[in-house]
């Protein structure tokens, strides 16, 4: 099921792309993500890493010089000393020693030169992984965050990668240096020789970066997610089975199959919740090279599940400060690496997760999600809903543009954002520094209804997911607009106009308003009861519009229903959406294969001419347009319409 997470990024990634045709300008938050300072900092740490390699390579000649100098010297030395005693005051053996003086000084010169270089190598890649290489794995790690709620998919970690494998290299490369050097002055040693003044020293410089560079090196790479909710990561369901990935950016390949990671669930117990939960399934597994279809040094595990633990009292510890949905914990994961004589401890942790043990849950969880990931980088702060911060309105709405285009396929513009920017800052006075409460986001309910702002939008997106989502991603779908100014837009349009609009007063609910005239030129507006999942299940939404009647007074039912706002001809917009050919109404008579009369389901509403709206629910139910072709033979228009305006009994 894996393979589901990673057709669900690349689908995902497609649709965020088709939609940013839409939406040009770009948000506050993926701006900062797409910083040209960032893309310069990226080139000059691979640049710097080349030369740090180059360097690195020179000061290997430059070794070997000297390897080959001592030998030299080594020899003529012990030659010299096999001389008899009678013949070292010969002019031959004064010229060698004064040759092996020379040879002497020029050995101390380029031991000190070699030291002076390796001192100048080892500063270089201090200096560049604190103020350059770490602050991209920490940028990195910031785009992953804006990854996980809906942003654009990150990337740059085969880069980071590259960069973090050459400065290991190099940095084993200066150590066997450092080994050559003291070999060489085992071997050969003198007053002052600055060998054994200066390695130990540089040689724990060496060690320190390498551990440094080894623990940063140690990353998730895709954080927890289950497969059936790829859209939705970091939450996680108790007994359902979750993926996560992790690498190691230091790609060698004796570590081949030799790290074996342990994954852990709670390790640094949380005062936040009283639940407590163990990772059941494999978890420890080895790196390869094998799994990632680049190659990389990584791991991943895909048959994880978590399961609550009983707490002592003999019940589930689910009695605690927050809401489930606030509860956050961590995955840890822990490994060791033994190289070249050097052992090395790693650990990593992912995201904040959240625990949750029913699916109805998945809303709020994720909206606990999106505000923790939007409002910090620290990405271990379990704590964090004690006092959740404020969020900048501007970038809060950046993120629910993305919750549309990475779910459904196409993001909101700045008139949807401008309406759910009302919606979200109504009644509230403090948001006149464009800062949101996570209150007024999840928990407290709108104004003058029973469900709150992130209830609502959640339950928009589900309904577009599973019953509108083509006519959402061609765009036809206005949505987010409030009655007024639906009103304001249709009221110079020509009769028969149109749009359609998400409810704000019912869950999950769409619904459409048209314009037309009075006979005394009055312009009129006629909304029509909101269509829900359970309605639309029953019948897709394109064809109620292309079959929705009115019958008004005693005229023949017709269609309302021309032009999808501002002027698009509604067959033009909906056509190809249509389930099939236009239904036409039958004659009793008329009988099918079967011998039965064929029949069909038809929105149908009644307005009275001293009315401007459809009348009632009951009036917007289906009727067989066989059965509405009887009644129109045995009955007058006038006892239909008492018929359909009468109130329906319970049973």
């Amino acid at each position: 099921m894996h393979i589901a997470v990673v057709i669900s990024n690349c689908l995902r990634e497609e649709r965020r792309i088709l939609a940013a045709a839409s939406m040009p300008v770009q948000g506050p938050l993926e701006k900062s993500l797409q910083s040209s300072v960032v893309s310069e900092r990226q080139r000059n740490v691979e640049h710097r890493v080349a030369a740090i390699k180059n360097s690195v390579q020179m000061t290997e000649q430059d070794v070997k010089y000297l390897e080959d100098l001592q030998d030299e010297f080594d020899y003529r030395y012990k030659t010299i000393q096999t001389i008899d005693q009678d013949d070292k005051n010969s002019i031959l053996v004064k010229q060698e020693v004064l040759t092996l003086q020379d040879m002497l000084n020029t050995l101390d010169f380029k031991r000190k030169e070699v030291l002076s270089k390796t001192t100048q190598i080892i500063s270089e890649i201090d200096t560049l992984m604190k103020n350059m290489l770490l602050e991209e794995l920490l940028d990195w790690k910031r785009r992953q965050q804006i990854a996980c709620i809906g942003g654009p998919l990150h990337s740059g970690l085969d880069q980071l990668q590259n960069c973090f494998t050459l400065l290991a290299e190099s940095l084993f490369q200066v150590r066997r240096q450092m080994e050559k050097l003291d070999e060489q002055s085992i071997k050969v040693s003198y007053e002052g020789d600055p060998i054994p003044l200066q390695r130990p020293h540089l040689q724990e410089q060496v060690n320190f970066l390498i551990y440094n560079l080894f623990r940063n090196s140690f990353v998730v790479e895709r954080q927890p997610c289950m497969p059936t909710h790829p859209q939705r990561p970091l939450v996680l369901k108790t007994l359902i089975q979750f993926t996560v990935k992790l690498r190691l950016l230091i790609k060698l390949p004796e570590l081949n199959y030799q790290i074996k990671v342990k994954a852990t669930i709670d390790k640094n117990v949380s005062t936040v919740s009283n639940r407590r939960f163990i990772l059941c399934g494999t978890h420890v597994k080895a790196m390869n090279m094998e799994e990632s279809s680049n190659g990389s040094l990584s791991v991943e595990f895909r048959h994880l599940q978590p399961k609550e633990m009983k707490s002592s009292a003999g019940g589930k510890g689910n009695e605690g400060p927050h809401m489930v949905t606030e509860e956050l914990h961590s995955i840890s994961f822990e490994t060791q690496i033994c190289l070249y004589g050097l052992t090395i401890d790693l650990e990593t942790n992912s995201l904040p997760v959240v625990m949750i043990s029913n699916v109805s849950q998945l809303p709020n969880a994720w909206a606990s999600i999106i505000w923790y990931n939007l409002s910090t980088n620290d990405s271990q702060n379990l704590v964090f809903f004690n006092n959740p911060p404020t969020a900048a309105l501007n970038q809060l709405l950046e993120v629910l543009s993305w919750q549309f285009s990475s779910y459904v396929g196409r993001g909101l513009n700045s008139d949807q954002l401008n309406m759910l920017a009302e919606k979200l800052t109504v009644q509230q006075t403090s948001c006149n520094d464009g800062q949101l409460s996570w209150a007024k986001f999840c928990k407290e309910h709108l104004p003058g209804k029973a469900f709150t702002f992130w209830v609502w939008l959640e339950a928009i997106l589900d309904l577009i997911k599973k019953h509108i989502l083509p006519l959402w991603i061609d765009g036809y779908i206005m949505g987010f607009v409030s009655k007024e100014k639906e009103r304001v837009l249709l009221k110079d349009k020509m009769p028969g106009t149109f749009l359609l609009r998400f409810s704000e007063s019912n869950l999950g609910g769409i619904t459409f308003t048209w314009v037309d005239q009075s006979e005394n030129g009055e312009v009129r507006f006629h909304s029509i009861e909101p269509y829900n999942k359970g309605r639309l299940a029953a019948l897709p939404f394109a064809d109620i519009l292309r079959d929705y009647k009115v019958i008004m007074a005693e005229n023949v039912p017709e269609n309302p229903l021309k032009y999808l706002y501002p002027d698009i001809p509604k067959d033009k917009a909906f056509g190809k959406h249509y389930s099939s050919q236009p239904n036409e109404v039958s004659r009793p008579t008329e009988r099918g294969d079967k011998g039965y009369v064929p029949s069909v389901f038809i929105p149908i509403s009644t307005i009275r001419s001293d009315s401007t709206e459809p009348r009632s629910p009951s009036d917007l139910l289906p009727m067989s347009p066989s059965v509405y072709a009887v009644l129109r033979e045995h009955l007058s228009p006038t006892v239909i319409e008492t018929a359909m305006s009468s109130p329906c009994s319970a049973d």
